[in-house]
């Protein structure tokens, strides 16, 4: 069983506050970079939530 795997096993049920997780991480290396990979956070959290199974379609609302 891969890492990933595990993780997901874990968050089972939990997927709302993972996605907050994710928003807060996002929101975190936003401010110390100043914004300035913005762009490739949200692709990261984005690819994040499709792995944890939290997938959003591109008409679901953003969250942060």
């Amino acid at each position: 069983m891969s890492a990933l795997d595990k993780i997901k096993k874990m968050l089972k049920g939990h997927e709302d506050q993972a996605g907050k997780g994710i928003d807060k991480a996002g929101d975190m290396i936003d401010d110390r970079t100043q914004g300035k990979y913005s762009k490739h956070v949200d692709t990261g959290q984005e690819k994040l939530r499709q792995q944890l199974g939290e997938d959003q379609g591109p008409d679901s609302p953003r969250r942060h």
